[in-house]
């Protein structure tokens, strides 16, 4: 069994924030999402999908959770993430061991899994416009044309070429 996380934060405040990237991509895989503990999940065949439900900087607790639960080891956990050194909708990885790049949600995911033997596929979301920190950034929603930028990524095929290997 593997596990494809995709990061976010929880309720419609955030559903077009940038930070929010990971849960977007999975929300085009998965129709049906089951609440559980602090997660919600959805099953393909053997491929668990998870978004966690307890904000960004502690995703890690619910990732761990669910791999202890469900025993699947961290290099076959996949994480989708923001990136804000790449340029919108540009797609680096699934590649293990890459670090946090200063990705809250990874470190916590790093930390709680005791390592980074886990793959990151990072979704570009742009870099900050001049005097907006990196945080406000993130937490800001796409304009209309980024986001209709980003419904046109098509990752399926990616997931399931890694969940293959």
């Amino acid at each position: 069994m593997k596990l494809i996380v995709g990061l976010g934060n929880p309720g419609a405040k955030y559903q077009k924030n940038r930070h929010n990237v990971g849960f977007m991509i999975l929300d085009k895989i998965c129709s049906f999402w089951k609440r559980q503990n602090d997660w919600m999940v959805s099953k393909k065949g053997s491929l668990l999908f998870q978004k966690p439900q307890t904000f960004m900087n502690n995703s890690g607790e619910a990732v761990a959770k669910l791999a202890k639960k469900s025993m699947i080891k961290s290099g076959d956990i996949l994480v989708i993430r923001d990136d804000v050194d790449m340029e919108l909708g540009k797609i680096r990885g699934p590649k293990n061991n890459t670090g946090s790049g200063g990705h809250k949600g990874v470190e916590s995911i790093s930390e709680k899994l005791g390592g980074e033997d886990f793959y990151q596929l990072k979704i570009g979301v742009g870099r900050p416009v001049e005097g907006i920190e990196t945080d406000e950034w993130v937490l800001s929603d796409f304009s209309a044309p980024e986001l209709d930028e980003i419904e046109k990524l098509d990752l399926e095929e990616v997931i399931l070429n890694w969940a293959k290997s």
